[in-house]
């Protein structure tokens, strides 16, 4: 079959294994895929020009049994990170999301309250309503885990995020997550070892997915997941799982932009002074006697001072 003959068709990208991916049409059929040669060459900063739940165009070749990506249409929005490999700037998590969730554990392994507040800034910026899932729960006995836990949740509530609180193990509130995730596509991702998996399982039983142990030595997770891919779930919608993630840097920011994607940092920053105030160092700064009074977390003035003055973090659009 000649390049002429190939079928044009479009369809949702639902898993991406190296650089092959595989497509899914609204007539439910499946396509195993890869990027044409001159989209690959393109102008794009990202590891992944093609992500998870991205609408692609592709030309169907019957010949060889392959699909070449053609066209990725617009997307609705997406949520990135920074990227590990230095040949590039920054990698495309997952495209055209309904809802985020941030699945975090306070200890086996603990998850920093920077790298939460870096996720929710960075679903701000994209748009895109974030939860939080503590897992775990059974594990915090302490008095110390049972007082951070009710400080975080009564932080993130407070500002206006959604908490749900889980066991996987005990089966404790998992009908909460159903009930957030039914009928939108969306986006889990957290640190590995925090049970992402487990609770996938939990929720699409008969699932294939694999779940390890964590690393007796560091207690941090090994990655499961090596691909991202999206699965249909049984009670309606999508859930898109992506492999854990170890840092999460921010990329395409402007540093006074920042105070857009804090929403009590923002809405107190009214009150500023001066109307251009960095709430770094100004006289006058509402937003500093708030964390002074109470009123704004210590602990999310400090992620946001961290990201502001990380001379690491790119301030400048990918595309």
């Amino acid at each position: 079959m000649g390049k002429n003959n190939r079928i044009k068709q479009e369809g949702l990208v639902i898993k991406v294994t190296g650089k092959e991916y595989l497509i899914k049409t609204k007539d439910h059929k499946k396509y195993k895929c890869v990027i044409k040669g001159n989209l690959r060459t393109k102008e794009f900063k990202a590891t992944n020009p093609v992500a998870i739940g991205d609408i692609v165009e592709f030309e169907w070749d019957e010949e060889k049994n392959l699909g070449f990506i053609r066209e990725i249409k617009d997307r609705k929005n997406y949520i990135i990170r920074k990227s590990a490999k230095l040949s590039r700037q920054f990698q495309i998590i997952a495209a055209n999301i309904d809802h985020a969730f941030l699945v975090a554990t306070l200890i086996n392994p603990p998850t920093s309250t920077e790298f939460i507040d870096r996720f929710l800034a960075t679903a701000e910026a994209y748009n895109i309503p974030a939860t939080i899932i503590f897992n775990k729960i059974d594990l915090y006995t302490t008095d110390e885990l049972q007082e951070d836990l009710f400080f975080l949740e009564n932080v993130y509530k407070e500002i206006g995020y959604d908490v749900i609180k889980i066991s996987v193990k005990e089966n404790k509130n998992l009908e909460e997550v159903r009930e957030a995730t039914k009928n939108k596509i969306n986006l889990f991702t957290g640190h590995s070892g925090v049970g992402k998996s487990s609770l996938i399982k939990a929720l699409i039983p008969g699932i294939e997915i694999k779940i390890d142990n964590l690393s007796e030595y560091h207690l941090k997770g090994k990655n499961t997941t090596s691909h991202s891919e999206m699965y249909e779930l049984p009670y309606g919608g999508y859930l898109i799982d992506t492999p854990g993630i170890k840092g999460f840097g921010l990329y395409e920011f402007k540093k006074e932009e920042l105070l857009h994607f804090f929403p009590e940092i923002f809405r107190i920053g009214q009150n500023c002074e001066f109307n251009d105030c960095t709430h770094t160092h100004e006289p006058g700064c509402a937003v500093k006697a708030a964390v002074e009074g109470g009123l704004i977390a210590y602990t999310r003035y400090e992620s946001y001072l961290d990201i502001f003055f990380d001379e690491n973090e790119k301030y400048r659009k990918p595309f």
